[in-house]
């Protein structure tokens, strides 16, 4: 996912824009607020979900263990039990790792241009 600064001066976010940035369906993280307690957006009076940023780095750790490695619900609901802090570190070094990959194509591409 690329870093967006805008979308860091919200303070809430719907379903349909957190469903966007992961190109996931608005179901799919319905199903994973059920099968990971851990995420749980706030509801307004007429039920509809306020994500905050941090349960949009909820979410990010069930689509990099789920999506991105692959792994089964259960599988994802062990780890983060027995190892969070190891899947929090990790997803971290991707994320840095990621932007940096992006820096470098972009420069590669523009030394092309040269």
């Amino acid at each position: 996912m690329a870093y967006n600064a805008n979308k860091d001066l919200k303070l809430y976010y719907s379903i349909g824009e957190v469903a966007q940035q992961f190109h996931v369906a608005e179901s799919l993280l319905r199903y994973w607020e059920k099968e990971f307690n851990f995420i749980s957006p706030k509801k307004t009076g007429r039920g509809i979900r306020q994500y905050t940023r941090n349960d949009v780095e909820k979410v990010r750790i069930v689509y990099h263990l789920v999506k991105e490695k692959g792994m089964t619900i259960e599988g994802a609901r062990n780890i983060l039990k027995n190892n969070r802090k190891h899947v929090d570190l990790t997803l971290e070094l991707t994320e840095r790792l990621k932007v940096v990959r992006e820096e470098l194509v972009k420069m590669c591409d523009e030394l092309e241009q040269i």
